[in-house]
């Protein structure tokens, strides 16, 4: 099976990760790298993270959520990748 080219990024980060800024900096780093999606607040304390674009590049954003330099603290990510659906416009915080 090949590689899809174009992916959906699903990722549940958890940690202390509302009222830190990370939507702001998850969304300039999604837009560094192009993507299209959202990173939403969770009332569980989660934020939810969906990215579309080229799988290299959702996989670097995948990586930076990981890499214990985003504000707050994130304790883990929890993530999937699966055919983009409906298409996104920008990046938004929601």
């Amino acid at each position: 099976m090949r590689e899809l080219a174009e992916v959906r990024l699903t990722a549940w980060v958890h940690g202390h990760v509302q009222g830190v800024g990370f939507r702001w900096w998850t969304r300039a780093r999604a837009l560094e790298l192009g993507l299209t999606g959202f990173a939403a607040n969770k009332p569980d304390g989660r934020v939810q993270v969906v990215a579309q674009g080229p799988r290299e590049s959702c996989q670097r954003l995948l990586d930076l959520l990981q890499s214990g330099e985003t504000p707050g603290r994130v304790d883990n990510v929890a993530s999937d990748f699966t055919e983009p659906r409906d298409s996104l416009q920008g990046f938004t915080e929601r």
